[in-house]
């Protein structure tokens, strides 16, 4: 596959500085533009735009689910299904770092009205045993325990990827009691292409997907949520009400579907830059604990330095990156990050 990352020879994309802050921080590739302008579209609304119909069934097909629907971000497809699973009163189970908890505004009790058990997760990934512990009983005092929600991969958790078999267990504890299942996929395809997995066998464990493409797919905006067709009808009207309803939005499903045409297989080179840096990174005295790196986001534990500090002095060196806690900074490799980019972090860190 060629490197469609020549956009650094465009004027509007030169920076001086080496974000690793996040990979939605991506911008799209010359390849992606082209196909942005060149998308057919029509009033999405009205199920008219060509774009977002083909994006639509193209991922329904990849996950073997019947129908999928275009949002604008992961929150909205991850809240839409909430809602679509739940009735004001009832309780999500999910790990205490999970993203629908931790980074959509609250969005559960303000959407959805319903409460959360948070489960202490091995980075980020809890197990049936667990789940099936916080299952609440028949009883009118507490809240109907009705839906399960993980997040593969773990963005707190440091890009861990979920055990397969751990994920039947799961799904096999929400049947026997009668509970949703749903997946936020925002880096669904990192973990694909870490453990050798196929978006079909996800199709077969879940009763809704969220899948983001504005992040390891370089994508400008859009994710897609996938469920049956009954359940994608309800979440489509939940998307009206929520004001996510778009126009003319194939010039952004063309987008991601050329990422699914071009850069899915790419992602593996972001988890070997990844362990690159990660490599270099246990050798540094400010390092205290460094998560296994299984994907394309590296978190670590400072030491003798706050995560703040060490942040202001990585940006002095020309290198952005987030502190996620008083003494953990986060870097998220991209397709914006050439091998040469890693290298001069590399040298940077060293430095310091």
């Amino acid at each position: 596959m060629p490197d469609d990352r020549s956009f650094f020879q465009y004027p509007i994309f030169e920076t001086q500085m080496i974000d690793l802050r996040s990979d939605t921080v991506t911008r799209p590739t010359p390849g992606m533009l082209q196909a942005m302008m060149q998308a057919a579209t029509g009033d999405d609304v009205f199920g008219e735009d060509p774009a977002v119909n083909e994006l639509e069934a193209r991922c329904a097909a990849m996950f073997r689910m019947e129908a999928a629907l275009f949002c604008s971000s992961g929150t909205q497809t991850n809240q839409i299904a909430i809602k679509c699973h739940t009735q004001p009163g009832n309780e999500v189970i999910c790990d205490a770092d999970a993203h629908i908890y931790q980074y959509e505004a609250g969005g559960i009790a303000f959407n959805s009205g319903a409460s959360v058990r948070l489960l202490p997760g091995d980075r980020g990934r809890i197990t049936a045993a667990q789940v099936l512990t916080a299952i609440n009983p028949d009883d009118v005092h507490k809240p109907a325990s009705t839906l399960v929600c993980i997040e593969n991969t773990s963005n707190r958790g440091g890009g861990s990827c979920y055990d397969f078999e751990e994920l039947k267990k799961i799904q096999e504890v929400c049947r026997a009691h009668g509970m949703g299942f749903h997946l936020d996929g925002a880096r669904l395809f990192n973990a694909l292409i870490a453990r050798g997995e196929t978006a079909g066998q996800y199709g077969t464990l879940f009763d809704s997907i969220s899948v983001c493409f504005s992040k390891g797919l370089g994508c400008p905006v859009g994710s897609v949520l996938l469920g049956n067709k009954t359940f994608i009808a309800r979440a489509r009207r939940f998307r009206k009400v929520l004001g996510g309803g778009m126009r003319q939005a194939g010039i952004l499903a063309a987008a991601g579907t050329y990422a699914l045409e071009h850069h899915i297989d790419r992602l593996q080179t972001d988890h070997l830059h990844a362990a690159a840096i990660a490599g270099e990174l246990q050798h540094c005295h400010f390092v205290e604990n460094l998560l296994p790196v299984a994907t394309n986001i590296i978190i670590f534990e400072t030491r003798g330095i706050t995560a703040s500090d060490l942040v202001t002095r990585l940006g002095a060196q020309g290198i952005l990156c987030n502190a996620v806690a008083p003494s953990r900074v986060r870097f998220v490799l991209h397709l914006d990050i050439t091998e040469r980019m890693v290298q001069q972090v590399i040298e940077k860190i060293r430095s310091i």
